[in-house]
């Protein structure tokens, strides 16, 4: 098994989110899927991510789902010092059976352009994931404890429904600490991967 992999389990499940319904597809092979399996699907619309062997399957983003990734995004990109950078929706193979897209992360800068089509979890300084009825489950349990099992030091976890609210996990040994939560309406004052403050309210605050 290579380093930062999923044990297997006897047991393999294919996991698709509920609303809105991910387009149908007809897709090539069976459980257990490999990366190399991914890379082969059609490109569809459809998000496919890879758990010990498990599609998660997730259609396009909603607008403000979109808005508020959008916004983080130029957040981060204002605050980041030039050895930092932030990028959106990149593909994280941890294994060969394990691959996730977050919604965002930070990256060491010079890696931009070393890498090609995948980046390795030693170069995510940090992943987000913006929660969305249909990925509570899984931004909530299955990607931390995925992303913390990969070393990632820090996991942001935004809660649309909460106003919004923003999640911030560290890392402490192979396990993410209990969440430090901040408010719509209050500042999140946050250390890493670099100093960045905002009111998570400006992720979905109307523009003008």
């Amino acid at each position: 098994m290579s380093e930062g992999e999923t044990p297997d389990t006897e047991q393999v499940t294919t996991m698709a989110t509920k609303e809105p319904a991910a387009r149908r597809t007809v897709l090539q092979g069976e459980p257990p899927f490999t990366v190399d399996d991914l890379l082969k699907f059609p490109d569809d619309g459809n998000r496919y991510e890879l758990f010990n062997g498990s599609l998660l399957v997730s259609p396009s983003p909603v607008p403000l789902h979109q808005y508020a990734s959008l916004r983080l995004a130029r957040i981060l990109e204002d605050a980041a010092p030039p050895d930092f950078q932030p990028l959106q929706e990149v593909n994280l193979r941890v294994g060969s059976r394990d691959f996730f897209i977050p919604d965002l992360v930070v990256v060491p800068t010079e890696t931009v352009d070393e890498r090609g089509l995948m980046f390795a979890p030693r170069d995510i300084l940090l992943a987000v994931e913006l929660v969305s009825p249909s990925t509570q489950s899984r931004d909530r349990h299955l990607k931390r404890a995925a992303y913390a099992a990969a070393g990632i030091p820090a996991y942001w976890r935004i809660e649309l429904s909460e106003g919004p609210s923003v999640h911030v996990h560290e890392l402490a040994g192979d396990e993410y600490k209990p969440a430090e939560r901040y408010e719509a309406g209050e500042v999140a004052n946050l250390l890493a991967p670099f100093e960045v403050s905002f009111d998570p309210a400006a992720l979905t605050r109307p523009r003008g």
